[in-house]
């Protein structure tokens, strides 16, 4: 079941569209990525899939009904890039009166905060202040009053940002446990490495429109460019095919790119008859940051590739 549908968003700021015409959806208990370089129209989306904003043109569906800013937004949980806290409130004050908002009561809200700053060592916290926070912690706090109210759908741009890698798991860790249990993620950031672990489905945007839509997997195979990396000895880069080029070489190692209509399997009798010693092969995927980069500077190669649905 899709729990949000994007259909044909539009969003113009005087004579910008900041949006252009962007559809797609996300399924109910994924982790979905977001991308797209500093003024691609990520924050304007995130926006009004919130209701902050109201699309100029375009319908968006909340679990297979028109999207209510009233009624849906209590189940919507938003981790804004730019942070929402209120400087000179107590830590416990602040986690307390925002669960309110969100619709616990006190009591309920009391459990649910204590269980969070026990599971992120934030009980010593309680009485402090928000302007007393390193960046890391005040990161950890936003974290929690984003899931506090246990929403279907979590909205995290860059939640990373400001966190040591011991605090950086522990966060990754809850966003799986999330998605686990039910909650849909939307995650947003620059850092492509992240993406590849986290996420199972993702969109670039750039310039307004959308550029890129498919699972990670899908997106990394329709980008590949027939490259494997070969374990064999020293001597094989000296040698030479009509199958092949070596585009890298190192000690033991090998890296090729397979020639007009070869196979792997080519490959592997070509070293075989040559008695080279193989010892691992295989096929090199472009990384998500590479895609992002080819996409997002238009370059020839990208051009080449059409969206996938």
């Amino acid at each position: 079941m899709n729990i949000l549908e994007l259909q044909n968003l539009q969003k113009y700021f005087a004579t910008q569209k900041a949006v252009d015409d962007i559809s797609f959806t996300i399924k109910q208990g994924s982790i979905f990525g977001l991308l797209g370089p500093n003024g691609a129209g990520k924050t304007t989306l995130l926006r009004m899939i919130t209701g902050i904003f109201y699309p100029d043109k375009g319908n968006i569906l909340f679990n297979g009904k028109p999207f209510d800013p009233v009624k849906d937004v209590g189940k919507i949980g938003y981790m804004p890039e730019e942070r929402g806290l209120y400087k000179k409130m107590k830590i416990g004050e602040q986690a307390l009166y925002l669960a309110q908002l969100k619709g616990l009561s006190k009591a309920d809200a009391m459990q649910k905060i204590k269980a969070w700053f026990i599971k992120f060592e934030m009980e010593s916290w309680w009485n402090k202040k928000v302007e007393d926070l390193s960046k890391g912690m005040s990161q950890k706090l936003q974290f929690v009053t984003t899931v506090l109210h246990e929403p279907e759908l979590i909205i995290l741009d860059e939640p990373f940002s400001g966190l040591d890698p011991v605090n950086a798991n522990l966060i990754k860790d809850e966003i799986f446990n999330l998605a686990k249990n039910g909650s849909t993620i939307i995650f947003s950031t620059h850092r492509m490495e992240q993406v590849e672990e986290i996420c199972g489905h993702i969109a670039i945007v750039n310039k307004g429109k959308k550029i890129l839509d498919g699972t990670v997997p899908q997106i990394k195979n329709q980008f590949k460019e027939n490259v494997y990396r070969l374990g064999a000895t020293t001597a094989a880069h000296h040698l030479m095919t009509y199958i092949f080029e070596v585009i890298k070489h190192q000690p033991n190692e090998l890296l090729l790119k397979l020639l007009h209509d070869s196979t792997p399997n080519d490959v592997l009798k070509f070293f075989i008859n040559q008695d080279v010693a193989i010892h691992s092969f295989n096929e090199v995927l472009p990384t998500l940051n590479e895609i992002f980069i080819k996409l997002v500077e238009g370059t020839p190669e990208a051009r080449q590739f059409e969206t996938i649905k």
